[in-house]
């Protein structure tokens, strides 16, 4: 089973998958292109089921390695979906299921380490868009109603009622044709309405949006530095684990070293050392 698991977590398998969807990915797109009764068509689909088969493999491969704990991560959550998708009949009212097989590109994401940071940074930031996107909604309404009763009569296409002043907000949030399209014509009426236009670009394309932007670069910043702290955090434990590897290997040494100093003793208990030869001292005549 170790051996299983060091397979599918090695870095040459995580290749051969991205690999597998990016050409998967090339081939879904080419079969758009060209003619369902055509033999080109017929050779694509052949390898789409090849490359289905391979997401299967390697999907149940995960599952003998991880069993229960597979579906404790999200990202194989959402491999398992993608993939299980292909495998329902495209046939009759299923037939949709067919165009959802592209979805088997966004595996890329679940895959490439770097892109599962920024789309976890976008799930992080949702929050914060939620509070964001709650004031810029109230500032639509706001300026909705007060559109509707300034311009209305005038512009009923532009500002006829709440949707269709909100809409036409939005067209002017966004900068499209905003000042030729919309604003120019009412200023022919109204001089003066370029006080209320003016003031909302500034607060919800320069102010708001940007606001948007920081939250997401705030949100992806803070997902950096965890993972760096728990990158940090782990190779710190391990440094500490080489360490007492390194000092038991010293403390073996020195036990060893201590063993071939000490000198050994027969059954007799007599030591074996070399008997040293003593010389009498000398007595003079």
């Amino acid at each position: 089973m170790k051996r299983l698991k060091d397979f599918v977590e090695s870095k040459a398998f995580e290749l051969f998958i991205v690999i597998v969807i990016a050409i998967n990915a090339i081939v879904l797109g080419i079969e758009v292109q060209i003619s369902k009764s055509s033999d080109a068509f017929k050779v694509l689909d052949i390898l789409d089921q090849i490359f289905l088969s391979i997401f299967v493999i390697e999907i149940l491969l995960k599952m003998i390695v991880y069993r229960v704990r597979y579906f404790a991560d999200p990202w194989r959550v959402f491999d398992f979906s993608v993939v299980g998708i292909a495998l329902f009949p495209a046939t009759g009212a299923l037939s949709v299921l067919r165009s959802l097989r592209v979805l088997r590109a966004l595996r890329m994401i679940s895959v490439i380490p770097s892109l599962r940071k920024v789309v976890s940074g976008l799930l992080i930031a949702i929050p914060g868009l939620t509070a964001v996107g709650s004031i810029l909604l109230l500032i639509f309404y706001v300026g909705a109603v007060i559109a509707t009763r300034l311009f209305g009569g005038e512009f009923p296409e532009f500002f006829g009622n709440l949707g269709a002043s909100a809409y036409t907000l939005f067209q002017i949030m966004t900068l499209e044709s905003w000042s030729m399209g919309v604003v120019r014509p009412v200023m022919e009426r109204f001089p003066w309405a370029w006080m209320f236009f003016v003031p909302f670009i500034l607060v919800t394309t320069f102010t708001m949006l940007n606001l948007f932007i920081a939250v997401i670069v705030n949100a992806m910043q803070a997902e950096t530095e965890t993972a760096a702290a728990e990158r940090a955090e782990q190779g710190h434990e391990e440094r500490i684990q080489l360490f007492e590897e390194i000092a038991q290997i010293k403390e073996s040494l020195k036990i060893i070293e201590q063993s071939q100093m000490t000198p050994h003793t027969d059954v007799s208990g007599v030591s074996n050392k070399k008997d040293v030869k003593t010389t009498p001292p000398s007595h003079g005549l």
